[in-house]
């Protein structure tokens, strides 16, 4: 019991958490989308893998089995991995100041942690 009580209130830190993230990176998409060239090619992957983790994982609030559930919070996990390459692939190209987007960056893992976590646990309980 307790463990679903923890689960529910780490599913809902993790929705307004992805939302967030996913207007952040809407943000940055826009800045990258006034440059011209490469910038705006990787804007675009960003955007789509950036602002998927917040879809699946609220997707995930309405699964209809624990195997739906637990899919979806694995797309989303597998979204947040390709959102901290293209993170990552912004500062080592130069197209980004690593300062503009550390913060970024740091969330991206944060919530590819938790998403990790979430997977684990609830492939764990009964």
């Amino acid at each position: 019991m307790i463990q679903n009580i923890l689960n529910f209130y780490l599913e809902k830190d993790i929705c307004d958490r992805t939302f967030t993230f996913s207007i952040r990176i809407v943000k940055l998409c826009q800045f990258l989308d006034d440059k011209p060239g490469v910038a705006r090619t990787l804007a675009q992957q960003l955007l789509r893998s950036g602002t998927s983790i917040g879809a699946n994982v609220e997707e995930a609030q309405a699964a209809q089995s624990k195997a739906d559930f637990i899919g979806k919070m694995m797309i989303a996990l597998k979204e947040s991995r390709e959102t901290r390459y293209w993170l990552r692939l912004l500062v080592a190209s130069e197209i980004v100041p690593q300062e503009k987007i550390s913060q970024l960056q740091t969330e991206a893992e944060e919530l590819t942690r938790i998403l990790g976590a979430i997977v684990i646990s609830t492939k764990d309980s009964n």
